[in-house]
């Protein structure tokens, strides 16, 4: 019996959105929908074919039996969640705002933030490919930091190569406390996805290679940089540099957990680093064209086509006219 392809570890809550992008002090009327990085990542390579699963931990309460559902729905195998009875759900607000949305976190005390590295233990986790992770699950307690620490450095799932989104959130700890322990984290992943101007604001670097510098132990870097390109930055090798497709944004929140599944999607299937990187593009693009988490995914037929065009094709690629599967 073969393990998944995917297992991911992390905190996914309810979330709660004003309607047409009021700011929340003004709103009415909220919508409530469910959103967390790493269930962003396994959903989308569930929808694109891949045994995904997620080991999380929910409280047993209404909006944890909610998240579960909905996680479920999108095809993610949910059979490694713990219900904690003693802790909450988590939750935040959507804070639309013309500079920007901001986000209002309520997941102190959480059931994920009990989560432990005990949670890897699960045979059902056993034999899997990859073990995705993110710097937002270390900033919740001092458990889940010990969590990613021992998935990173004991490698509790054993030949799965470990994927770290450095992920870094202000909100939950200030860049000066994140610095250094997003940085050993990452350093011992095999794979790190990191947005460059996250990795000035943590390191205070200015570029892909200066980042890769500062992370010599992964056997890949992938820096991304905003609207203008990617990176992927091998210990040894020459660099990729893939442009990212123009978009008009609507909104940029989920677009990096977008990124990070359509390149594991690509590795998961053996493609060559350009591709790889193109299928992350592409993900993005349709994340950041919604309101949304996560956004309809494209047939990964279409995903391989687009991905093989030739160079001068690329750079003016519209997705104005694309259709993506409707299933989200």
């Amino acid at each position: 019996m073969t393990g998944p392809d995917l297992v991911t570890v992390g905190e996914t809550m309810v979330v709660l959105t004003p309607a047409d992008a009021t700011p929340l002090d003004h709103a009415d009327g909220l919508a409530v929908g469910v959103g967390g990085a790493e269930t962003n990542v396994a959903g989308y390579l569930a929808r694109l074919g891949h045994h995904a699963v997620w080991a999380g931990r929910v409280g047993d309460d209404p909006f944890g039996r909610l998240v579960v559902r909905h996680v479920a729905g999108t095809g993610v195998d949910v059979t490694a969640v713990l219900v904690d009875p003693d802790a909450p759900t988590g939750l935040y607000a959507k804070d639309p705002a013309p500079g920007g949305t901001r986000v209002h976190y309520y997941r102190a005390g959480s059931a994920a933030s009990r989560l432990d590295r005990t949670v890897l233990d699960d045979p059902r986790l056993t034999g899997a490919r990859v073990l995705h992770l993110s710097g937002i699950t270390a900033a919740l307690s001092g458990n889940c930091r010990a969590l990613v620490e021992h998935a990173v450095t004991r490698r509790p799932l054993a030949g799965a190569l470990v994927s770290f989104d450095v992920n870094h959130r202000p909100g939950l700890w200030p860049a000066a406390l994140a610095a250094p322990v997003l940085h050993r984290l990452a350093d011992r992943a095999d794979l790190v996805f990191v947005g460059l101007d996250e990795a000035r604001t943590l390191w205070g670097v200015d570029t892909p290679d200066d980042v890769r510098r500062l992370l010599p132990g992964p056997d890949t870097v992938v820096v991304k940089d905003a609207a203008v390109a990617a990176t992927a930055l091998p210990r040894q090798g020459p660099a990729t540099v893939v442009p990212a497709v123009p978009v008009t944004v609507v909104e940029p929140v989920g677009a990096g957990d977008a990124f990070a599944a359509g390149y594991l999607a690509a590795l998961l299937r053996d493609l060559d680093p350009t591709s790889r990187l193109r299928w992350g593009h592409l993900l993005a693009a349709h994340a950041l064209r919604v309101t949304g988490d996560t956004a309809p995914v494209p047939a990964a037929e279409r995903l391989a086509e687009l991905a093989a065009l030739p160079a001068e094709r690329w750079t003016t690629l519209d997705l104005t006219e694309e259709t993506p599967d409707a299933r989200t």
